[in-house]
């Protein structure tokens, strides 16, 4: 098996069914004395992307033009 330039490497479909893990599944990798091995996560791992948790909780009663009529009010 190959990692890619991008530190990539294709977890083996037998892998992915025993571990029970799908397109967006989150995992981790653990060491233990000289061994790395991946798990399937218990809980979903925080993003970095602080705007993830902001979407779509905004509750304006307006269209996509009176939002963007407000910004572009000077």
């Amino acid at each position: 098996m190959r990692i890619t330039e991008k530190g990539q490497v294709t977890i083996p479909r037998d892998i992915r069914e025993f571990l029970g893990v799908m397109p967006k599944s989150e995992v981790e990798f653990k060491q233990d004395h000289g061994k790395v091995y991946i798990v399937k996560a218990d809980k979903p791992i925080r993003s970095n992307n602080k705007f993830k948790k902001l979407r779509g909780i905004a509750t304006a009663n307006m269209s996509t033009d009176e939002i963007m009529t407000l910004t572009r009010e000077t």
